[in-house]
């Protein structure tokens, strides 16, 4: 007899506020969850549109720019199909928007971070990475010189640089290695989310990072207008890098992308800082006018 088979859909809704990327949870019977549900064949007409109808059911919330993003479908990452639950595959979404307060109910937004800490750069290389990631991974590693190899230049260990964009790389390795809970391990290498949910969340985080280098999705997050130190911050929340703040916005200015309104935002100190909107114009002029600037980085 062939597998029952079932299609969820599953949404990672993305927002930067605060200079904190954020993403929207549900509280299930499981635990901490992607806002999810099962395709209805009937009453959904198109994948997307079940995605929006299951994201409002479950959080209230409406969704603006929509992407697909995967499809998930291993049995051994879900441990309730692994324990004899029909095998489920699960088809995933990013959605970018801008926070906005939730209705009462079991809908959050949480620290993307809090998820994946070994992501964020922006203060320094994260002590996790050293302190208790590197030993075990290597420790797992051994004498296998291929997989030590992808040790290392995954988590930029022994002289590798870091790649912001192998997010899904590291957590399956984490998942390898059985470092992570989902994978049995113990509970502390951050916050944990239901089946293989943190999984498609790391998916999503890589994706918007290499996006950014060709497309202008940094705009979905920000208001109609903003400021340059706004735009720089929600760079660096989804990079988890710190930006050269006047090699920025050098480069920034030369790409086009954005324009003076005329006005200026009011600072609660210091001189107001002038604002600026996305020049739609852009698009038209080349086929990738994204924000990756080579250089931009602040150097450590």
């Amino acid at each position: 007899m062939p597998d029952a088979l079932g299609v969820n859909l599953e949404a990672v809704i993305l927002a930067v506020t605060a200079a904190t990327p954020r993403v929207l949870t549900t509280t299930t019977a499981e635990g901490c969850a992607l806002p999810a549900g099962p395709l209805d064949s009937a009453a959904h007409p198109t994948l997307e549109r079940g995605l929006r109808e299951w994201v409002q059911r479950a959080s209230g919330f409406q969704l603006g720019y929509v992407e697909q993003l995967y499809t998930f479908g291993d049995r051994q990452r879900d441990p309730l199909v692994r324990h004899a639950r029909p095998r489920t595959i699960g088809i995933a979404y990013l959605a970018l928007t801008r926070e906005q307060a939730l209705p009462e109910g079991a809908a959050h937004w949480h620290d993307v971070y809090a998820f994946l800490p070994w992501e964020d750069w922006r203060q320094q290389r994260p002590a996790l990475l050293d302190a208790a990631l590197a030993p075990a991974l290597l420790h797992w590693a051994g004498a296998m010189a291929q997989r030590r190899e992808r040790v290392e230049l995954v988590f930029g260990l022994h002289g590798a640089p870091w790649d912001a964009e192998h997010t899904l790389e590291r957590y399956e390795l984490l998942w390898e290695a059985g470092l992570v809970a989902e994978a049995g391990g113990a509970p502390g290498l951050g916050r944990t989310l239901v089946q293989d949910h943190r999984r498609i969340l790391a998916t999503a985080l890589g994706r918007m990072r290499g996006k950014l280098r060709y497309r202008p999705v940094v705009f979905e997050l920000l208001p109609e207008s903003f400021t340059l130190s706004q735009m720089q911050q929600v760079i660096e929340a989804l990079t988890g890098r710190r930006l050269h703040t006047q090699n920025f916005r050098r480069l920034i200015e030369n790409a086009g992308l954005v324009e003076a309104t005329g006005a200026q935002a009011r600072a609660p100190r210091g001189r107001p800082a002038a604002l600026f909107r996305f020049r739609r114009e852009v698009l038209r002029e080349r086929p990738q006018p994204g924000v990756h600037y080579p250089g931009a980085w602040r150097s450590r």
